[in-house]
């Protein structure tokens, strides 16, 4: 009988040591040092998919030590330590301990991480990005300087910047696409332009691989819910697919339709207003090139033999010379407005415009339908809506 009740309680004992470690473990630590930061204030925030939270904070001591606890989150998450305006992004996505080692001098780039493979690939993704940034941002102050001759060039320049960081997010991307990583890689942009084109029809597999992996392993995670919704986006506009598609004007993310711009005499003139019941061919442009009289003369085919039937085109240009547009679009039939912010443009941005000439498509319900990837088929991508 006595033994009976010793292992009764060895029995109890056992379960409030599993019950207890499993309560433990339903936390994730962060911690380190940061050198040279004593008196500063660091900052634990957790980033939603629209919002950033701060979730704790403590002030450093002079040995730089700090250490965090949290909830683990239910699904892989995103957090970030910020001092002053530096940032340091990472990922949970279990009862993981992440030790950090910075500097507070260069915090968002030299640090080390351990702990966490996720976080380690966070770090190299952010770093090809800030690189990008500061080289995209010395391009458009060397076109504002006019040390660059003309937008093509400024083009060509940007898009093999582009490509030096895909390169290295498409490894995280297509090599574990369920991973923190992978997500974290597709959305980094610069000045609001994701690197990854969501109308781009080599872009969208990216999407689609990561949104069909969280799909898979994270089904009710809010963020499995947006990459199935903006892969559904991409594969609507890039295929031309309607069909079982989301309307992009019932989608916050992704609703990229009104344009207000001025024209040559300097009357505003919204994309909306000229869109009711027609077909609109939406073309971000510059005259200041070598293609553009032949494009124009093109263009100009495709408005006198459809115009008639509810076709109209909305011509943005992008050149820097507004002089220069001004006289060149002065015989054009067609509506032509002109973006003043040239290759700072935010409208051009919120589309996600690489290259120039780039076609949009919308049809006479005001929907946005297709990204036109080639000149040679616009016309039958025009019948197809009228």
């Amino acid at each position: 009988m006595k033994n009976k009740y010793i292992y009764r309680f060895l029995a109890v004992c056992c379960s409030c040591i599993i019950v207890g470690g499993c309560r433990k473990s339903d936390e994730f630590m962060v911690k380190g040092v940061v050198a040279g930061a004593s008196g500063q204030t660091l900052f634990l925030e957790h980033t939603g998919l629209s919002t950033v939270t701060v979730i704790d904070s403590l002030k450093l001591k002079p040995d730089g030590k700090f250490l965090f606890k949290q909830k683990r989150p239910e699904y892989p998450d995103f957090y970030r330590l910020k001092l002053k305006n530096q940032l340091i992004h990472f990922s949970v996505d279990s009862t993981e301990t992440i030790i950090f080692t910075a500097d507070a001098h260069n915090f968002a780039t030299s640090y080390t991480v351990e702990g966490s493979e996720n976080c380690k690939a966070i770090k190299e993704i952010k770093l090809a990005q800030l690189d990008a940034n500061m080289e995209i941002h010395n391009l458009r102050d060397s076109y504002g300087m006019n040390l660059i001759p003309d937008i093509a060039t400024y083009q060509e320049i940007a898009l093999k910047t582009i490509k030096s960081y895909k390169d290295i997010a498409l490894k995280y991307i297509f090599g574990a696409p369920a991973s923190p990583a992978a997500y974290f890689a597709l959305f980094q942009e610069i000045d609001g332009l994701w690197f990854f084109d969501l109308y781009d029809r080599t872009d969208s597999r990216a999407y689609g691989a990561v949104a069909t992996s969280y799909k898979t392993y994270y089904p009710e995670s809010p963020r499995a819910k947006q990459l199935e919704m903006l892969a559904l986006q991409s594969l609507k506009v890039t295929r031309g697919e309607r069909k079982n598609a989301l309307n992009i004007n019932d989608a916050k993310e992704v609703n990229f339709i009104d344009i207000e711009l001025p024209d040559i005499n300097n009357n505003k003139i919204k994309l909306s207003d000229i869109a009711q019941g027609k077909s609109v061919l939406v073309n971000f442009t510059a005259y200041r090139t070598e293609w553009s009289p032949t494009f124009n003369m093109q263009l100009n085919e495709l408005y006198n033999k459809y115009k008639e039937r509810g076709f109209e085109i909305y011509q943005i240009s992008l050149d820097s010379d507004v002089h220069f547009w001004k006289n060149a679009a002065s015989n054009i039939p067609w509506i032509g407005v002109h973006d003043p912010q040239s290759v700072y443009s935010s409208i051009a941005a919120i589309y996600n415009v690489r290259q120039l000439p780039a076609l949009f498509l919308m049809n006479k319900k005001g929907e946005l339908v297709k990204r036109i990837e080639s000149i040679d088929t616009l016309e039958n991508d025009v019948k197809s809506v009228l």
